[in-house]
C-alpha cells in the first residue's frame, strides 16, 4: 500500500473511528432516533454523533483549522486558509433504509483548493484517498478513470430529480437525452461514492445538481488525481466544489456530456 502522508493518516484514522459506530448503528436501524429537517432531508442521531467525533479528532490533530460540515454551522478557526470539509454520512437515505451504500467523506481545502481527500465506505470496508500531486488510491491500487470515448454504452450516474416545478422538466430532459444517447444510467444515492467510482473507472461519468461542498470535495480531488476532469454542467467552472453542481468524467467524455446536458 502506498505510504500515507501524515495528513491522510489523520483523516483515515478519524474516518475509521467513526465507521465503527456507523456500522453498529446500521445493524440496529430500529433503534435509531430519526428527526426530520425538511420534507425530503432527514438526519439521524448517527449523523450528528459521527460529525462530532470527526470534528474532535481532526481538531485534536490539527488545532485551529476551520470547518465546513453538513450538520453544523461553518466554523472559522485561527487558520482560515485551511478548512476541513466533512460529510459524516453521504447517502443518509440509503443508511436509514438499510441499503449498504453510503460513506464518510473528508476533504482538506487550503486557500480555496482541495489538497487532500478521503472517502470511506464502512460497510464494504473500501477506502479511497487522494493527495494533490500524489495520485488517487484504493488500497494497493492506483486509481485511473475509464478510457471510454463516447456516451453510447457509458455507465453514468445521474443527478437526482428536482422537485422544484421550474427545474423538474429540465432534469427529466437531461436524463432522457442521456438515455437516448445510449448511456447506461444509474442513481445510487451518494455523490461522494459516485465520484470515487468515476475515479476508479467503475463509472465512466457522473453529474449532480443541488449539491453542497461536503458532498463532492473529496471526490473532486479523487477524480482529478485519477486523471479525470470536473466542471459545472456548462463546462466553464473547472473547480465546481462550491458551485452547487458537478460533472465528472474523462477528457473524452466531458465535452460530449456538456453538450448533451446543455440541450
Amino acid at each position: 500500500m502506498p505510504r500515507f502522508s501524515p495528513t491522510i493518516q489523520i483523516m483515515v484514522k478519524a474516518a475509521q473511528k467513526v465507521a465503527r459506530g456507523l456500522a453498529r448503528d446500521f445493524g440496529e436501524l430500529e433503534n435509531l432516533q430519526i428527526s426530520q429537517k425538511s420534507p425530503f432531508d432527514f438526519v439521524t442521531s448517527s449523523d450528528k454523533r459521527a460529525e462530532k467525533i470527526l470534528c474532535e479528532e481532526l481538531e485534536r490533530a490539527r488545532p485551529g483549522y476551520s470547518f465546513l460540515t453538513e450538520e453544523g454551522q461553518p466554523v472559522k478557526g485561527k487558520d482560515e486558509d485551511k478548512c476541513w470539509i466533512i460529510d459524516p454520512i453521504d447517502g443518509t437515505h440509503n443508511f436509514m433504509r438499510g441499503i449498504p451504500h453510503f460513506c464518510i467523506s473528508i476533504a482538506l481545502e487550503e486557500k480555496g483548493e482541495v489538497t487532500h481527500g478521503v472517502i470511506y465506505d464502512p460497510i464494504k470496508d473500501e477506502l479511497f484517498y487522494a493527495e494533490k500531486g500524489a495520485g488517487a488510491f484504493s488500497g494497493h491500487q492506483r486509481l485511473r478513470v475509464s478510457g471510454r470515448k463516447e456516451i453510447l454504452g457509458s455507465m453514468i450516474s445521474a443527478s437526482h430529480f428536482s422537485r422544484d416545478p421550474k427545474l423538474a422538466p429540465i432534469r427529466k430532459k437531461q436524463f432522457m437525452d442521456m438515455f437516448d444517447a445510449g448511456a447506461e444510467i444509474r442513481k445510487f444515492g451518494s455523490a461522494a461514492l459516485n465520484m470515487a467510482y468515476v475515479a476508479s473507472g467503475r463509472l465512466d461519468a457522473m453529474w449532480d445538481t443541488g449539491i453542497h461542498p461536503w458532498d463532492v470535495a473529496a471526490g473532486y480531488l479523487l477524480v482529478k488525481e485519477a486523471g479525470g476532469f470536473c466542471s459545472t454542467l456548462d463546462g466553464k467552472n473547472k473547480n465546481p466544489v462550491h458551485s452547487g453542481e458537478i460533472l465528472a468524467a474523462n477528457a473524452n467524455l466531458l465535452p460530449l456530456l456538456v453538450k448533451s446536458l446543455q440541450k
